[in-house]
């Protein structure tokens, strides 16, 4: 009798347990849901906060919100990259440049030369870019490496009106050489050693000499409007007579101090932007001078 109760109340025991664990099991599924619900409802919040402050940061850039310059792509191959073999074949069949014109305004949706100033400018550079490359003899990837190539450096001109002459000249060098040296997949030999200088001397003489027109042309002008705000002091009217020349005298020795220190700065950037041009000066200068072979090491030394 003894061991049939108490393997009959152990029996209940167990079978108490077991059903205290599967309640167990159901609450911690509830808080589980619970937990994944408002996990859920946290990541809505979020994703819904995180878009509504996209969408007013976006709503809040102005013309001048990026004033500082961008950066430049990496320098990759742009054979084929805006005008593709279609392309080249309608504009091969032109036999002058209104014609070429016509045709590059279809391929690159671009507007009517007398309704827009900079699509006729792109036109007229992209058209002596091509007349430049048929008289090199330019085969047709060539001559799309070539055109391609300075649309890609003249956004990166007009991408921020400061200035930016250095850093995309080292762009173009940099994408000049992706098509003159043999190195899949970051470079290939499009272009020979003697069309890689005639190429290079093309645009430093006509697009680096004509840089600021560019830019000044594509780019909205940037001006400052320095206005200033006194903290902490109350309007002249509120002020009693005795007081209000001491005012005057403050914002007068503070606007002085305010126009030297403008004066100065307006020097010191003078100053680089006349070097900045000197150095690019010198830089034109050096390119245009004739380039010259090394003598060779074979030749017989003189007795």
């Amino acid at each position: 009798m003894l061991n049939r109760k108490t393997s009959h109340f152990l029996g209940m025991r167990v079978q108490s347990e077991l059903e205290h664990l599967s309640e167990l099991r159901r609450e911690a599924g509830k808080d589980r849901s619970s937990v994944h619900g408002s996990a859920a409802r946290t990541r809505a919040s979020v994703r819904t906060q995180w878009t509504t402050a996209a969408a007013a940061t976006k709503a809040d850039e102005g013309p001048g919100a990026n004033l500082f310059p961008p950066p430049l792509p990496r320098p990759r191959i742009c054979m084929w990259k805006y005008l593709d073999v279609h392309s080249m074949h309608q504009l091969e069949k032109t036999t002058n440049a209104e014609e070429m014109r016509e045709v590059l305004a279809e391929l690159l949706e671009l507007g009517c030369p007398e309704q827009s100033l900079r699509d006729a400018i792109t036109l007229d550079l992209l058209c002596h870019a091509l007349i430049f490359c048929r008289q090199q003899g330019f085969s047709l990837e060539q001559t799309s490496a070539a055109c391609a190539l300075l649309q890609d450096l003249h956004k990166a001109c007009i991408a921020t009106p400061l200035g930016n002459v250095e850093e995309c000249y080292r762009y173009f060098t940099s994408v000049l050489f992706c098509h003159g040296v043999r190195r899949p997949p970051f470079s290939i030999d499009l272009f020979k050693e003697q069309q890689l200088l005639a190429l290079e001397d093309y645009v430093v003489n006509t697009y680096f000499r004509h840089f600021k027109l560019y830019k000044y042309v594509f780019t909205p002008q940037v001006r400052l409007d320095l206005s200033l705000t006194y903290m902490g002091l109350q309007p002249p009217k509120l002020w009693p007579e005795s007081e209000t020349g001491h005012v005057h005298v403050l914002r007068a020795y503070i606007k002085t101090q305010v126009n030297k220190e403008l004066e100065q700065l307006q020097g010191l950037v003078e100053e680089r932007l006349k070097a900045s041009e000197e150095r690019l000066s010198s830089k034109l200068t050096a390119l245009e001078q004739p380039f010259q072979l090394p003598p060779g090491k074979g030749k017989s030394k003189t007795k």
